[in-house]
C-alpha cells in the first residue's frame, strides 16, 4: 500500500540504497515461481531492514515468517561476527527455495532454518535475541509478542510488518476479519505495554519498531 504520492515514492527509491544483485535475483525468481510474491519485503523495505540490523549489530536475530528468504538475508547483513539468525516458516514447500539462496550467500553458516509452528518452536530455541522481525500470520501476532518478549536482550528491537494492513485498521472491521481484529489488538498492546517504546512507520504496509526499555 502506498501512503505517499507515487512521485514521492519514486523519489525516495531513487535516493535510497540500491538492491544488491544477489537479492535482485531472489526477488525476480520469487515473482516468477512463487505464489503471492507481494509478500516479499522488496528492495526499499529490505534496505531498511538491512540498515536497522547494521545499526544494532545483533548477535542473535529471530525472524518469524521466512517466505523465500529475502528479508532474512537483508537482516543477516548486520549480524555481528559469528552471529546467528534463526528463521521460522510453517510452509515446508519453500524450504528448498530458501536453502538455495541461503547456501549461496555469505551467511550460509549464520542462518538456521526451522519449519513448523513458531508458537511451538520459539520456546525451544536456546537463545536470547537482540533483533526480532515478525512477518507471519496476523492472528498470531499477539501470541508471538508474548513468546518473544521474555527472550529479548535489554535494548532489543522488535520489528513487526503489515501493521496497517492496507489501511483496514482505520476502517469498519467485518465480524469475520480475524487478521484485522488481531492487528488492532496487537497495535494497542504495543502502544500500551510499558516494557517497550513503539513507533509505527508508514513504510509499505506499515512497519512497527519497538525497543525494550
Amino acid at each position: 500500500m502506498h501512503f505517499l504520492p507515487e512521485a514521492i515514492d519514486d523519489y525516495i527509491l531513487e535516493h535510497s540504497a540500491k538492491e544488491p544483485e544477489f537479492l535482485a535475483k531472489l526477488n525476480r525468481e520469487t515473482n516468477q515461481k512463487v505464489l503471492q510474491p507481494r509478500m516479499l519485503s522488496g528492495n526499499y523495505q529490505g534496505r531498511i531492514l538491512s540498515l536497522i540490523s547494521k545499526i544494532i549489530a545483533p548477535k542473535s536475530i529471530l525472524e518469524i515468517g521466512t517466505y523465500t528468504g529475502y528479508s532474512a538475508l537483508c537482516l543477516a547483513e548486520g549480524l555481528a561476527k559469528d552471529g546467528m539468525l534463526h528463521t521460522i516458516d510453517i510452509n515446508e514447500e519453500l524450504y528448498d527455495f530458501q536453502q538455495k539462496y541461503f547456501q549461496a550467500s555469505a551467511f550460509k553458516n549464520n542462518i538456521k532454518q526451522y519449519i513448523g509452528d513458531a508458537r511451538e518452536i520459539i520456546p525451544e530455541i536456546n537463545a536470547k535475541f537482540d533483533l526480532v522481525f515478525i512477518d507471519a500470520d496476523k492472528p498470531n501476532y499477539p501470541a508471538y509478542f508474548e513468546l518473544i518478549i521474555e527472550k529479548m536482550n535489554a535494548g532489543g528491537v522488535i520489528l513487526s510488518d503489515n501493521v496497517l494492513w492496507s489501511g483496514k485498521v482505520v476502517k469498519p472491521v467485518k465480524a469475520d476479519d480475524e487478521s484485522t481484529q488481531a492487528l488492532l489488538k496487537y497495535n494497542k498492546m504495543l502502544a500500551e505495554d510499558e516494557r517497550v517504546e513503539t513507533v509505527i512507520l508508514p513504510i509499505r504496509d506499515g512497519l512497527t519498531l519497538s525497543r525494550l526499555k
